[in-house]
C-alpha cells in the first residue's frame, strides 16, 4: 500500500489563474433508465456556464435534462441491452456527430465500467482519465469492497457473501437482524426483475428467498450487519484525482492527486435512511476524508470518485458503505467560490490544463427539490408518531449559519429543466399510483420485498 501522506491536500491544483479553455466539446454518458437523474443536468449546467460546447446521451427526448439551455444537442442511448459493442458502437456514432475529440464524463456505474473497460477503443475519440481498465468495476463490486478495505484498513461493516439459500439464512444469526442484502454488481440489474438494489431483510427466511433470485439479478448477493442510521450519521465524499508528479527515485508516478475533494453530511435522503441525498452540506470530516485519500492511495485511483459512510454509533467508526466510480447526484454541492467542481476539475485534467486551487466551499447545501419534499414530508410524519422527549420548553441546538443554497433543478438562469421535471413527477406518480391499485401489479421481487415487510 502506498503511503496516504504521498497525496497532497485537496485543492493542490495549480493556482496560476490560468483561463478555462473551452474549445474541446464534452459528452455526459449516462446508460440507465432514470430521467429524473439530476446529477446529469448539473454536468450539463457546470461544463455549458463555462463556455463548453455539451452534448448528452439521454434515455429519451423527453428527459427534462434535454431542456436545458447549457446543452447543444441530446444523443439517443443504445437501444437494447446495454453490451460491450452496442456501447462502443454508439460512442463512436455519437463521436462522428460531434465531429471532433471530446471529453467523456460518465454519470452511472454502468458508463464508467463500460468505457474504462474499453478505454483503449474510444481514445482516439475521447478525452478519459489513465487508470487500469478493470479498476472501476473493481471499486463498485460491493462484494469485493470488504476486502479492498480490509487491505486498505478502512471500517467497514461485517459482510457475508453466501453460497447458497442455507448460508444466506445463517447469516441471520452472524449478522443479526434485520440485515442489509444487497447486489453486487447492481448496475446488472434489469427494471423488469422488480429487485431492488440494496433491502433491508428483516428474517432469514427473507434472505433465503432473495438468494434465490441471484440469477434473475444477474450478480451474486452478499448480506451486510445493519449498521442503524440517525441524526448526523450518513456521510459522503467526492473528489476528483489526477495522475501525480514522476518520483525523482522511482522515475514512476509519486501517486494519485487530489486536484478537489470534500465531504458532506446527508441531512436527508430518499428513501428515508437509505437513498440518495436530498440535502446535503458540505462540512469538514477529517476522518471520513482520510478514509477516502487511504482508498484511492491504495488503488491508485483517477478521476472522480463518490464514497458512502455511516457512522457507528456504537464504536464512533466510520464504516464505507459503498464506492462509486463517477460523480454522484449531489457533486455541485462541492463547487468553490469559482465555480470549480469535481466535473470542471476532470475537463480541466483531461484536456491537459491546469486545475486552479480549490478555493472556499464548505458550508453550502444542496437539495434535490422533488427527493427533499417526499423525503421531510415522511421524516414529519414518522415525527409525529414519537413521543415527545425533554423538557417542555428546552431549546434545541442553534440553527446552522446561513449557507449558500444549491437546488438540483431549478435555476434562475435555466428553468426549463425544472418545469419539465415537476410536469412528469407529478405525471408519473399519478401512473404509479393506477398502477398499483390494479390487482396482482407487483412483480416477483416487489412481492418478496412486501412479503418480508411483513415478517415480525
Amino acid at each position: 500500500m502506498k503511503d496516504v501522506t504521498s497525496i497532497p491536500p485537496f485543492g493542490s491544483g495549480s493556482s496560476d489563474g490560468a483561463d478555462f479553455d473551452a474549445r474541446t466539446p464534452a459528452l455526459v454518458l449516462r446508460l440507465d433508465r432514470n430521467p429524473f437523474h439530476h446529477g446529469t443536468l448539473g454536468a450539463i449546467r457546470s461544463l455549458g456556464r463555462a463556455g463548453v460546447e455539451v452534448h448528452a446521451v439521454v434515455e429519451t427526448a423527453h428527459s427534462p435534462a434535454v431542456r436545458s439551455r447549457f446543452l447543444h444537442r441530446a444523443h439517443p442511448g443504445p437501444a437494447g441491452p446495454v453490451d460491450a459493442e452496442a456501447l462502443v458502437e454508439t460512442l463512436l456514432r455519437v463521436s462522428d456527430r460531434i465531429g471532433r475529440r471530446a471529453v467523456l464524463i460518465a454519470m452511472d456505474d454502468l458508463s464508467a465500467i463500460s468505457t474504462a473497460a474499453h478505454a483503449n477503443r474510444l481514445r482516439e475519440r475521447y478525452c478519459l482519465p489513465d487508470q487500469p481498465a478493470e479498476l472501476p468495476a473493481r471499486l463498485a463490486d460491493k462484494a469485493g469492497l470488504a476486502g479492498l478495505c480490509a487491505e486498505a484498513g478502512i471500517a467497514h461493516p461485517p459482510t457475508v457473501v453466501p453460497r447458497d439459500g442455507d448460508e444466506a439464512a445463517g447469516a441471520a444469526r452472524t449478522l443479526g437482524l434485520p440485515m442489509v442484502a444487497k447486489w453486487s454488481r447492481p448496475w446488472l440489474l434489469g427494471a423488469a426483475t422488480g429487485l431492488r438494489s440494496t433491502t433491508l431483510v428483516r428474517s432469514a427466511e427473507a434472505a433465503r428467498a432473495l438468494w434465490e433470485q441471484a440469477g434473475a439479478a444477474g450478480s451474486g448477493l452478499l448480506l451486510q450487519r445493519c449498521i442503524p442510521g440517525g441524526p448526523n450519521t450518513d456521510w459522503f465524499f467526492h473528489g476528483c484525482f489526477s495522475r501525480g508528479p514522476v518520483d525523482p527515485v522511482s522515475r514512476g508516478p509519486a501517486g494519485p492527486v487530489c486536484l478537489l475533494g470534500g465531504s458532506g453530511r446527508k441531512e436527508l435522503s430518499w428513501p428515508v435512511r437509505t437513498g440518495l441525498t436530498a440535502k446535503g452540506r458540505w462540512l469538514p470530516n477529517s476522518e471520513v476524508e482520510r478514509a477516502a485519500l487511504r482508498l484511492v492511495s491504495h488503488v491508485g485511483y483517477r478521476g472522480i470518485l463518490d464514497l458512502d459512510f455511516r457512522r457507528d454509533r456504537h464504536t464512533g467508526a466510520y464504516q464505507l458503505l459503498d464506492v462509486n466510480p463517477r460523480p454522484g447526484a449531489q457533486f455541485r454541492l462541492f463547487t468553490d467560490r469559482h465555480g470549480l467542481d469535481v466535473v470542471r476539475a476532470l475537463y480541466l485534467d483531461v484536456t491537459g490544463q491546469p486545475v486552479p486551487a480549490q478555493s472556499g466551499g464548505p458550508g453550502r447545501v444542496f437539495v434535490a427539490e422533488n427527493y427533499a419534499l417526499l423525503s421531510a414530508l415522511v421524516t414529519a410524519g414518522e415525527a409525529r408518531g414519537r413521543p415527545v422527549t425533554g423538557r417542555p420548553g428546552r431549546p434545541g441546538p442553534p440553527p446552522p449559519p446561513a449557507a449558500a443554497v444549491e437546488t438540483a433543478w431549478y435555476a434562475s438562469d435555466d428553468p426549463l429543466p425544472f418545469l419539465a421535471m415537476a410536469r412528469a413527477w407529478f405525471g408519473r406518480g399519478l401512473a404509479k399510483a393506477a398502477h398499483r391499485l390494479r390487482p396482482g401489479a407487483a412483480g416477483p421481487g416487489r412481492r418478496a420485498h412486501r412479503a418480508d415487510r411483513r415478517t415480525p
